[in-house]
């Protein structure tokens, strides 16, 4: 009987600065994202792929949670499992410590390669260069966990990837109270199951998540001064959510226009309580009002009377 082989690489990771924790993978597999990453935000990360035992996924989590070690961990997880010699398993640690297998019947080319809070594994890859040029990438990135991860995925398909192909890849981070509205420890959970570039598919993702679902930071802020008031009240006004003059004043009125339309597109995790804006919502504000202009009736014969 033919076994389901998840032929795939993947990276599992901790960001020393944060403590964010985080798996990335593609494969030439249906919905990778099912089966690879599992991560917990106070354990751990482990990507389980070759002949997967999911079971790794929850079960090591469970121990992680409890302190143990990364080490320990693949210890206590491959003595109980004959099928050892077919899995691949790389697990990070809240702390950052790693451990790796590569069962000696996983197919070749199969490795892993570990580094300072990380661990890169792969089986049915091109050859070795595949997890060395993600490790080198990983520690090479800069910003965020989850574009390190992305960025080292993209290194290790430049370097021949899966041999078979590609279809799918994943992104897990967690990061504790991370979530849409801060409640569980899902910081990113983006998945493309059946894509013919499925890694820029998911950066593709990843841009649209950190706009839609990742909250601000004060340098993404502007003062809304009068200027940027009097912008906001005529382009909500053309978006029928103002109904107001055009003042210059942040106002309850502009303020309830404002948060009504960001209700409306999704914005909420970027829109803020005080008289400040984000500078993404504001260029989406005005894309979206220039849309709303150029398919306004008579907007079409006014441009051709323009172009005459």
């Amino acid at each position: 009987m033919a076994q389901k082989i998840v032929a795939t690489f993947s990276i599992a990771a901790r960001d020393p600065l944060n403590g964010d924790l985080g798996v990335a993978v593609q494969s030439k597999f249906l919905a990778v994202g099912a089966i690879v990453p599992w991560v917990r935000a106070d354990a751990g990360a482990i990507a389980t792929q070759a002949l997967a035992n999911i079971a790794y996924g929850p079960n090591g989590l469970a121990l992680l949670s409890e302190g143990m070690p990364a080490p320990d961990v693949l210890q206590q997880l491959l003595a109980a499992d004959d099928e050892r010699d077919h899995r691949q398993i790389g697990i990070v640690d809240r702390e950052g410590r790693v451990a790796a297998h590569t069962g000696r019947a996983c197919y070749h080319w199969a490795g892993h390669a570990l580094g300072d809070g990380f661990c890169c594994q792969g089986n049915i890859l091109a050859g070795e260069a595949v997890v060395t040029r993600m490790a080198e990438a990983f520690v090479a990135a800069q910003g965020e966990l989850a574009e390190r991860l992305v960025m080292a995925l993209d290194a290790g398909q430049a370097a021949g990837g899966d041999s078979r192909g590609r279809q799918s890849a994943a992104l897990y981070v967690a990061r504790k109270g991370g979530s849409y509205g801060g409640l569980l420890d899902r910081y990113i959970d983006l998945r493309v199951d059946d894509h013919p570039d499925p890694i820029k598919e998911l950066s593709r993702l990843l841009g649209l998540h950190r706009f839609y679902l990742t909250r601000p930071s004060d340098d993404d802020l502007l003062p809304i001064d009068a200027a940027v008031a009097s912008e906001l009240q005529d382009a909500l006004r053309a978006l029928g959510f103002y109904s107001g003059p055009t003042t210059g004043n942040y106002d309850r009125m502009t303020t309830e226009a404002l948060f009504a339309y960001g209700g409306r597109e999704n914005l909420e995790e970027r829109i803020v309580e005080d008289a400040r804006i984000d500078k993404q919502v504001l260029e989406f504000i005005r894309r979206k009002r220039d849309e709303v202009r150029r398919e306004r009736p008579g907007a079409r014969d006014e441009r051709q009377r323009t172009e005459r």
